[in-house]
């Protein structure tokens, strides 16, 4: 399956790695994009190891607000 988080802005480049790693070194996750520019997560996801709600966790443990979630 496939994550797109719409997040609130983001400031700077350093902020788009530490969100990015993260959810990476999530189980059960691969191919992880942050869009700078568009303030987005895109990545896809094993629903039966994790979920979406686990992975928007992931990004407002870390300080950030998660705006809307969509699963395709």
């Amino acid at each position: 399956m496939k994550i797109i988080m719409q997040l609130g802005t983001l400031t700077c480049p350093s902020c788009m790695t530490k969100i990015e790693k993260a959810v990476s070194n999530h189980e059960g996750v691969e191919n992880v994009k942050v869009l700078f520019n568009a303030s987005k997560v895109k990545a896809n996801f094993d629903p039966e190891v994790t979920s979406a709600d686990d992975l928007a966790q992931v990004v407002t443990g870390l300080g950030y607000e998660v705006e809307n979630v969509k699963v395709k």
